[in-house]
């Protein structure tokens, strides 16, 4: 715990555009025989508002632990983690709750839809949690399952749905309660290529609009439609760039 507060203490507040700050962040999981294995190491990271990112990495190499941290999935054994201006980093799994469904969007790549639901009631879901009343969240269901291009399906079920469409129900589903991030894990991982950069322009569209957008993926070509990527590899930061789509 000394080690996490000099962290704080270091790192006072994230600056005012920074959506997304880690400091020295590090997930260890003991393996029993005294044995432990880091799968991350001191992970800094500076995301800012209206950024479209790419985290990328082979299988191993720490990609998926950050994308559960950074979605407070899971809390770090050390290191400090502003989101949105609030430190999450030590807060317990109630209050992660709370600011996972208030602040982060979830785009899966298995759509993580409920197969006996319409579109219409798996995008009203998450206002269900926070608590919305009946007529307001149906409104904002309907009009942000219009606005991903899914106002004429919104009353069918997921096996009536093609994977592009579902994908899409999944999306209006992480924007219903306007969060601050999404973060998309895979997103076209079951798509075809058409289809999967279907998907893709519509991130393009989303982050336009004002999203910051969180895209994790192994995929090169995937990746190469954010404007920047971060590389990790062996739990450490091996990389970030802009890419060629980066704006000027």
């Amino acid at each position: 715990m000394a080690t996490q507060t000099a962290g704080i203490q270091e790192l006072k507040a994230p600056p005012s555009d920074c959506i997304i700050c880690t400091q020295d962040l590090w997930k260890t999981y003991d393996m029993g025989s005294e044995q432990q294995v880091n799968a991350l190491s001191g992970v800094d990271i500076s995301i800012n508002r209206n950024e479209y990112v790419a985290i990328m990495g082979p299988s191993g190499s720490g990609k998926s632990t950050l994308m559960n941290l950074i979605g407070c999935l899971d809390t770090p054994t050390k290191g400090v983690y502003w989101l949105n201006g609030q430190l999450v980093s030590e807060l317990d799994d109630d209050e992660l709750a709370r600011i996972r469904n208030k602040e982060i969007g979830f785009v899966f790549q298995t759509f993580n839809l409920l197969a006996r639901a319409s579109a219409l009631h798996n995008v009203e879901l998450p206002l269900i949690y926070a608590g919305v009343p009946s007529a307001e969240r149906l409104e904002r269901a309907r009009q942000t399952l219009i606005s991903v291009g899914m106002g004429e399906r919104m009353n069918h079920k997921p096996n009536e749905l093609s994977g592009g469409q579902r994908q899409r129900v999944a999306i209006a589903r992480a924007l219903v309660n306007r969060p601050s991030i999404i973060l998309a894990d895979e997103p076209t991982g079951n798509l075809d290529s058409k289809t999967g950069n279907e998907i893709m322009a519509l991130m393009d569209e989303l982050q336009a609009k004002g999203n910051t957008i969180v895209l994790v993926t192994h995929e090169h070509d995937i990746a190469e439609f954010a404007h920047r990527i971060i590389h990790i590899r062996d739990g450490r930061v091996a990389g970030d760039e802009k890419t060629a789509r980066a704006k000027s």
